[in-house]
């Protein structure tokens, strides 16, 4: 189904719903109002991302934040990149568009493999993961060693799904943006006859017009997810997606004579070639989870989820310039080598698996919040060798079309498999009214074979084999000044798998192993109202230190230190005002490889400080009005890992305004938006990826949407 019969599907079914409605005015106005009360909500105050089940943001030993999904339809967020705009501490991370999103927490790459969660199961960030089906988009920032095992250590991005509502819920949203973006979804939930058993249905379809002129495409998405009360003790819960994405990537700029910054328009397609193809994916989940009430102190879950991705990759590769022998780097006039990179049939299919026992007891005049688990992980991944050949030269000033050269990709096989297995606990000890004590440990057993490649005759090799297990703990006290003021000191380790030596280096898509990582933190968190929070939170991450050596082999030698302060601000600072503040300052440090280019310099793209600040506020003379505004800044961030290029530091400005309203029995928001309402150029993205590559921020874009709850 194309995307445009997609999309007309979708309102054809917004249309009955909005049809429905006005037969049914009166249900229709028990749940408007409804819809009027999770508005009201300004910040979350709870998560689960930092834990084993949701706790109170309040007391939890970590810092964390959340958007809602009312909060993401109040800021017309449609993707993660969207959401990393309101958090400091999230930055691009080779997130070139129509590709992966890619993102770093506190200084730190994340893992694709292991970082982006679905309900606390792993699932890969190798496309945009959709947000139409998600409640909530939190970020525990910094290790997660007890919570998730195996991932990057500055932090897990989880994506907590939609549920069944208890009352009927029709929600319907259409946007355009100004280079030709359409998009429409519908949020269906309630309960059956039988009200034992929910529904949720989510689906959206978008036309692609990116900013970049040419890297066009489409996205078609759908969801559900049921319920069924069997007892008052029993909850079984299902959910399953699908989406299928086709975008022509955008990839970046390197320097130029690899030792100054190109001056360039953001909107030029570097993939701009009559025989580029679009980068194809799909992706999928089924999920199931059954809850057990033993008693009303003791609660056993068991869940699973199976996740299944394929990519079809195409791309016009610029890279480097044979005139001047630069790899990585352009020609000083603006050359640059174009490959013709074609990777077909790459497959993912992780299986995540874990069974939990939760409850409270007292023993000895002190109270146990206890959980106790295993958890079980699985993937194969699967590709073939890819065609990387040269086709030609084209120039950033004066696009050149060249020929493609001739061939394609090889064979699909598994190249590479992980088994994980862990147990884990945790015990929350109340000392007294004011003192908890958090502790915990996971061991994991980590499991790889990875494919290595031929010898001289053809013949496969033995495959590269780990084996091993790390004990993960992790230890906090919790002190409540007041009831509505918290600190925690924690201690914990991490374990992340080892990066990928990327194309181009000796040991090119080979994994190191796995390594672990420490973390300290202070912080101090404060519901300042019950609609306002504060948090502070400093910490010190230590992690061995990953890079392509002079030989061009990647490797791991020395040691990698970010140290930090997270501040963050949320929710309505008066009756009329909603805030939001997050910033980050950060030192990170390279030291201990031996080489004099690399210790004691900063770690590349990472800005010393960022900040976002937001504010929305509800015109008292108008009902319905609320304008806002978003201000961003990033300091400079180094490009090389010797630090002899820096991109600038930048400053950019969104506008934003909302009406509320009712058209007949249908409650109806208009929300319209500037982004980079000054039109600054700025680099948003300068990854270290592939040889380093520069990504230019959109430049100006306005959009309008509506949102209707029948």
């Amino acid at each position: 189904m194309s995307t445009p019969n997609f999309a007309v599907s979708a309102i054809a079914l917004a249309v009955l719903q909005m049809t429905s409605g006005v037969l049914h005015a009166e249900e229709a106005d028990q749940t408007m109002q409804e819809v009027v009360v999770t508005a009201a909500k300004t910040r979350a105050a709870s998560a689960s991302v930092a834990g084993f089940s949701n706790a109170p943001l309040l007391e939890t030993p970590a810092s964390v934040s959340v958007l809602t999904a009312q909060q993401m339809l109040d800021l017309q967020i449609r993707s993660t990149t969207d959401a990393a705009k309101f958090d400091a501490s999230l930055s691009d991370a080779y997130n070139a568009v129509g590709y992966a999103e890619q993102f770093s927490i506190r200084g730190f790459k994340l893992d694709n493999a292991s970082s982006y969660r679905k309900d606390g199961m792993a699932i890969p960030g190798d496309t945009q993961i959709p947000l139409e089906n998600k409640e909530r988009l939190e970020v525990l920032k910094g290790l997660s060693g007890l919570q998730a095992g195996v991932s990057a250590p500055g932090g897990i991005v989880n994506y907590v799904t939609k549920r069944p509502t208890d009352t009927p819920l029709r929600t319907v949203v259409l946007e355009t943006r100004e280079r030709g973006t359409l998009y429409g979804a519908v949020d269906l939930g309630g309960r059956f006859d039988n009200s034992d058993f929910g529904y949720r249905i989510n689906a959206a379809a978008e036309r692609l017009r990116s900013y970049i002129k040419g890297a066009d495409g489409n996205r078609k998405f759908i969801s559900g997810a049921v319920d069924w009360r069997i007892s008052p003790q029993a909850l079984l819960q299902i959910d399953a997606d699908y989406q299928r994405k086709s975008q022509i990537t955008a990839p970046g700029y390197q320097l130029l004579n690899n030792v100054s910054l190109p001056q360039v328009d953001p909107d030029v397609l570097l993939n701009d070639q009559p025989w580029s193809r679009p980068v194809e994916t799909t992706s999928s989940n089924v999920a199931v989870r059954f809850e057990y009430m033993l008693s009303p102190e003791w609660t056993a879950t068991l869940s699973a989820n199976q996740h299944h991705f394929k990519r079809d990759d195409y791309t016009a590769f610029p890279y480097g310039c044979t005139a001047q022998e630069l790899y990585p780097g352009y020609c000083g006039n603006g050359d640059y080598d174009v490959y013709n990179y074609i990777s077909k049939g790459e497959k993912k299919s992780p299986l995540t698996a874990q069974a939990l026992l939760q409850g409270r007891y007292a023993a000895g005049g002190i109270k146990h919040e206890v959980t106790a688990g295993i958890s079980f992980f699985k993937n194969s991944e699967k590709w073939g060798d890819y065609l990387y050949d040269l086709s030609g030269v084209s120039n950033i000033y004066h696009p050149v079309v060249v020929e493609p050269a001739q061939g394609d990709s090889g064979p699909v096989s598994e190249r590479r498999r992980d088994n994980e297995r862990a147990l884990f606990a945790q015990d929350i000890l109340s000392l007294n009214q004011q003192l908890k004590l958090h502790a915990g440990a996971r061991y994991v057993k980590v499991k790889r074979d990875e494919y290595v490649g031929k010898d001289d005759n053809g013949v496969v090799l033995p495959y590269a084999h780990t084996d091993a297990g790390f004990w993960l703990p992790n230890v906090a006290l919790v002190y409540n000044v007041r009831p509505n003021v918290a600190t925690y000191a924690s201690w914990s380790q991490g374990l992340e798998h080892g990066g990928v030596a990327p194309i181009g280096t000796e040991n090119q898509r080979r994994a190191l192993a796995p390594g672990k990582s420490k973390q300290v933190e202070v912080g101090v968190k404060a519901d300042i109202r019950p609609d306002l929070s504060a948090s502070m939170a400093l910490f010190q991450i230590r992690k061995g230190l990953e890079y392509t050596d002079a030989a061009k082999f990647y490797v791991r030698n020395g040691e990698a230190q970010n140290r930090g302060l997270e501040v963050a601000l949320n929710g309505r600072a008066t009756p009329d005002l909603t805030v939001g503040v997050s910033a980050t300052a950060l030192n990170t440090q390279q030291r201990d490889t031996g080489s004099a280019e690399l210790d004691g310099k900063r770690v590349t793209d990472v800005a010393a400080f960022k900040s976002s600040v937001y504010a929305d506020y509800a015109v008292p003379q108008v009902a319905g009005l609320k304008v806002g505004a978003n201000w961003q800044y990033s300091g400079k961030k180094a490009f090389d890992a010797a630090n002899t290029v820096f991109v600038p530091s930048y400053h950019v400005v969104n506008l934003s305004a909302s009406y509320a309203t009712r058209i007949g029995n249908v409650g109806t928001t208009f929300r319209a938006g500037i982004d980079n309402a000054f039109d600054k150029f700025y680099w948003r993205d300068v990854t270290p990826d592939l040889g380093g590559y520069l990504m230019p921020g959109a430049s100006r874009t306005f959009r309008v949407s509506a949102q209707f709850d029948l």
